[in-house]
């Protein structure tokens, strides 16, 4: 059955707002995996499981280490999994959204050359953070529409 989950309701279509979330949880999945692929990622064999002294770069732009990767891996799998109903598609886009710009907030008030860095992360991620934050916290608003089952009327 290709049925899709909508706000409890199996439809043969998915929303805009699960479609959004699906794409997330498909572009998180990507930068996961890429960053433990060698030739995407710079500097693999200096991996770290965590913390600033990893010396992998995702494009050669982006710090990332082991902590960094599972993390992009796991917020992209639950946007997969949450984009099945539109009310947790935007529960993904929206508490994800938040969460990174928390994450943007705490990459600018920590040195990245600090213990505290255990991520890691550098200005270009922090760009990153905030651009990924706003835009998924303004599809969930911008979709919400989509999670509310319209009332039903008497034929």
């Amino acid at each position: 059955m290709n049925a899709v989950h909508v706000s409890g309701r199996s439809t043969g279509k998915r929303t805009a707002l699960q479609k959004s979330a699906l794409a997330a949880g498909f572009a998180f999945v990507l930068v996961g995996v890429f960053g433990f692929v060698p030739g995407i990622t710079s500097g693999t064999d200096g991996m770290a499981l965590w913390g600033h002294q990893s010396g992998a770069m995702l494009f050669s732009v982006f710090h990332v280490s082991v902590l960094h990767n599972l993390l992009h891996l796991a917020t992209g799998l639950a946007g997969l999994f949450m984009a099945r109903l539109a009310m947790q598609a935007r529960t993904f886009l929206i508490g994800a959204g938040v969460a990174y710009l928390a994450l943007w907030i705490f990459g600018l008030c920590i040195p990245h050359d600090s213990p505290l860095n255990v991520v890691p992360l550098n200005t270009a991620d922090n760009w990153l953070h905030v651009a990924f934050g706003l835009g998924m916290i303004a599809l969930g608003v911008a979709f919400a529409r989509d999670a509310v089952s319209p009332p039903k009327t008497a034929p």
